[in-house]
């Protein structure tokens, strides 16, 4: 077995591979600093130089000077929305299979955080799991996570005890992204997949119960006889949410299936008569948060959307500009006026 199909290789990206230079080498980036990653290649891990790339993306290199030649089209993505005022999104990670939303069970359950956290899942084209972690020094009411994840599977693990971690690992297909706030267990439950302490791990803060950040950079491990590949993230304080409505139709499927029996077909849910959504309010089968919950993530996306399509547009703009100022040049010095 060669590296590269330790770390994720399969048909699919020796196809997209093959319509590109043969004068080229096909990577797989595990680790990105400034200016230069680590990727693995069928010789080994090799340090290479380029920008614009991620951690899970698959490329190819100059067969001398490992230098980025192309990035292959990526399969999935996971894409956060900039918490500021800019259009800017990150990337998170690159063709990843399963994402795994950690929910520690010695703090607070945020059932907001969650839904927020599936909503980014969904939309990178993954499948979500969510991983109740630290079982062994709390308890999290699994029902209420059910609820606020319908459709997607919970698994409730310690990595003290190994308890459910055979069950969660059965769930688990591809390259697996661990995503969640720091201290919520990640880089454990990771290190519980990988048999061995491969990954940082720290403790939380005794004042607030809240966790520090021990990984600091995505890396790409592949877990041992399984054909698995893992992306530990460090931990999310804030998630913004940009993609498309159906990253939140799908995390929301409750409401979603609702909203397709309401009386109006652009009923918004909040006071038309035969809204379907509301009756379930009403009826004590959807909360009022979670409701809430929906609305704020749709405004979100559309806000963030809105910003996207904007810089699109200036940039777009920007681009008709230098064409122009090249083409007046172009004509001054041949003497034509156009």
């Amino acid at each position: 077995m060669s590296p590269l199909d330790r770390y994720g290789l399969d048909q699919h990206w020796l196809t997209e591979y093959e319509k590109l230079s043969r004068k080229t080498i096909l990577a797989r980036v595990v680790r990105v600093d400034r200016g230069e990653f680590d990727a693995v290649t069928d010789s080994g891990i090799v340090r290479c130089t380029g920008t614009g790339i991620c951690t899970g993306d698959w490329a190819t290199l100059d067969e001398h000077s490992f230098r980025l030649i192309a990035i292959l089209p990526r399969r999935t993505c996971i894409e956060r929305a900039s918490a500021g005022s800019t259009s800017d999104t990150q990337v998170l990670g690159a063709n990843v299979d399963t994402v795994v939303v950690t929910v520690a069970s010695d703090t607070t359950l945020d059932l907001g955080r969650v839904e927020r956290y599936i909503t980014l899942a969904w939309g990178s084209g993954a499948v979500p799991i969510v991983a109740i972690t630290k079982t062994d020094s709390g308890s999290v009411a699994e029902e209420l996570l059910l609820a606020a994840a319908p459709g997607v599977t919970v698994c409730s693990t310690s990595a003290v005890s190994d308890g459910g971690i055979d069950s969660l690992a059965a769930h688990l297909r591809g390259t697996v992204a661990l995503i969640g706030p720091s201290g919520s267990g990640k880089s454990t439950l990771g290190n519980a997949l990988l048999g061995g302490s491969v990954l940082a791990t720290g403790a939380t803060r005794s004042a607030d119960g809240k966790g520090q950040h021990t990984t600091v950079h995505r890396e790409l491990v592949p877990i041992p006889s399984s054909g698995l590949v893992l992306l530990d993230t460090p931990g999310l304080r804030s998630v913004g949410v940009q993609g498309s409505e159906d990253a939140v139709a799908s995390a929301f499927s409750d409401i979603d299936e609702l909203a397709a029996t309401c009386r109006f077909g652009d009923c918004a849910h909040e006071r038309e008569p035969g809204c379907a959504v509301l009756a379930a309010v009403d009826a004590g089968e959807l909360t009022e948060r979670r409701l809430g919950n929906y609305r704020k993530l749709l405004r979100e996306n559309a806000w963030a959307t809105s910003r996207h399509d904007a810089r699109a547009r200036r940039e777009k703009l920007r681009e008709y500009k230098q064409i122009s100022k090249s083409l007046r040049q172009k004509y001054a010095a041949e003497g034509r006026t156009r």
